[in-house]
């Protein structure tokens, strides 16, 4: 059977997805950049970003003077691929082999499959709609090769090329549509090489010459005349095992066999992968058709059957099993590798993780997830950026606790607008109004300037304020701004003890 292609292109992969999960930055310009030889440079823009010329590849400096307000984020590396692993899963619907190709596009072998949408033209609007959809910008193209396709996405006119057809499209398409390295470009470009036209027809030996053996495989991968491989990824098998029932089952008992038996399987399956379950659902399937389910999580990866059926067994009593339970269903929805047991604990020795992460489970158990949190710092000058919430026991802090100046006991996740009444300019204030309430300041310390890192400056800095009220009361007030430069606002951000 003719093999068909589809490339997939994501011109905007990583700022797209800052806009999925914040949209009110869709009107700014904003970049992703990573320091690089004593330099940030940009490594992804945002479409207003581009609108305006800066690029990946510019020092943020030279972006910076192009556009004061722009928006500097810091690049997070392997960011594309994680997000590309989970657009290629995503894609598995559309077809069984999907392979990544990096840093910001899919390959997809479609042969046999566009028929079950009407079509092969229907079936690209139909991958492109929905990515659309969500937020993503895609541009695809259909070829009989993986070279075609992937120039033709990029630099092409036409989404789709009829079979055997790839050699006519491939004429007006740039040389860089071959996919051919920086160095071969640049000698095409002096030698007048704007379109591939211009040499696919030249002998072999010249070109092989000229341009070097990479060039002849590229071509013959376009055309078809030379093979290309795909590596596509291997779906992973989700971590589901299910127990029917030969009677129904009624009883609080009949339900923890069944959990202990479920328990039991999928823990040796886990064992022997070296993961452990994070968050886990027990389904009851019911008579009626309804779904009963409990669900936990742990602070560490663990395939210990017994702890886990410790934990599910505390909510067992909210399951109603009504006319009877005839299926039952474990699924482990969050694994994590398995890691040596540490002996120490932050900075603590002789202290075993795996018993304290027990402890915390059983507590979370009884009380809620919710109610534990644990806390890393995190290299970052504006404090409620300063610290990152962790989920694991194993994650360590890449840096240390700043102890060298006092911080409020309680921190609010963000800065609280409030009115106060200032004598002068760089004084504290002499009271402050704090939703409703007016409150009388009898002591304070400060300021302390805080600023953002030089490559996130986009605003005025904080100047910070301790300050006590006539009940003894403390908190941490901030000046945004300075009175030189207009009306500064002033908030409240947090309480000491």
């Amino acid at each position: 059977m003719l093999k068909r292609f589809l490339s997939l292109w994501f011109p905007y992969l990583i700022t797209d997805r800052q806009l999925i999960r914040q949209p009110a930055l869709r009107e700014m310009p904003f970049v992703f950049a990573a320091p690089q030889r004593g330099k940030m440079i940009i490594k992804a823009s945002s479409i207003p970003a581009v609108s305006l010329g800066i690029r990946p590849g510019m020092a943020a400096a030279d972006a910076r003077a192009l556009q004061p307000d722009l928006l500097v984020l810091p690049d997070k590396p392997g960011l594309e691929e994680k997000l590309l692993q989970g657009l290629a899963e995503w894609c598995l619907r559309y077809t069984p082999v999907v392979a990544l190709n990096l840093p910001d596009g899919l390959i997809l072998e479609i042969s046999g499959c566009p028929h079950l949408w009407g079509g092969e033209e229907p079936y690209l609007e139909s991958i492109t709609s929905t990515l659309k959809s969500k937020g993503y910008h895609a541009r695809a193209a259909i070829a009989d090769t993986i070279g075609c396709a992937w120039g033709m996405a990029r630099y092409g006119k036409s989404t789709i090329i009829a079979p055997a057809n790839q050699r006519q499209a491939l004429l007006a398409l740039p040389p860089v549509a071959l996919r051919l390295d920086a160095q071969t470009l640049d000698r095409m470009d002096k030698l007048g090489f704007s379109r591939i036209g211009q040499f696919i027809d030249i002998p072999t030996p010249t070109l092989r010459r000229r341009f070097g053996e990479a060039t002849l495989i590229r071509l013959g991968q376009a055309l078809g005349t030379a093979h290309e491989s795909l590596e596509p990824i291997i779906p992973q098998e989700p971590y589901v095992e299910r127990l029917p029932c030969m009677e129904p089952i009624l009883t609080a008992n009949g339900i923890k066999i069944a959990l202990a038996e479920l328990l039991k399987t999928i823990c040796l399956r886990l064992s022997k992968e070296k993961k452990g379950m994070r968050k886990g659902i027990f389904r009851g399937h019911r008579m009626d058709g309804k779904i009963e389910e409990i669900s936990i999580g742990t602070n560490m990866p663990s395939y210990n059957p017994e702890h886990l059926f410790r934990l599910f067994s505390l909510k067992i009593p909210t399951i109603e099993p009504d006319l009877g339970i005839e299926l039952f269903e474990m699924e482990a929805l969050l694994v994590e590798k398995i890691s040596e047991t540490q002996e120490s604990f932050w900075h603590s020795t002789g202290n075993d993780v795996t018993a304290l992460a027990e402890l915390l489970d059983k507590m979370a158990g009884k009380m809620g997830q919710h109610t534990i949190h644990r806390y890393l710092p995190q290299e970052q000058h504006w404090p409620e950026h300063s610290i990152k919430v962790t989920q694991s026991l194993e994650d360590r802090p890449s840096s240390e606790w700043k102890t060298d100046r006092v911080r409020p006991l309680h921190l609010l996740t963000a800065p609280e607008p409030i009115e106060v009444m200032v004598p002068l300019p760089d004084y504290p204030p002499l009271n402050f109004r704090y939703r409703g309430e007016t409150l009388k300041i009898v002591k304070a310390d400060g300021p302390e300037r805080i600023e953002q890192e030089w490559w996130l400056q986009s605003g005025p800095p904080r100047d910070y304020y301790t300050v006590e009220d006539e009940s003894g009361k403390r908190y941490w007030l901030f000046r945004l701004g300075l009175y030189e430069k207009g009306d500064p606002e002033w908030f409240l951000h947090g309480f000491f003890a």
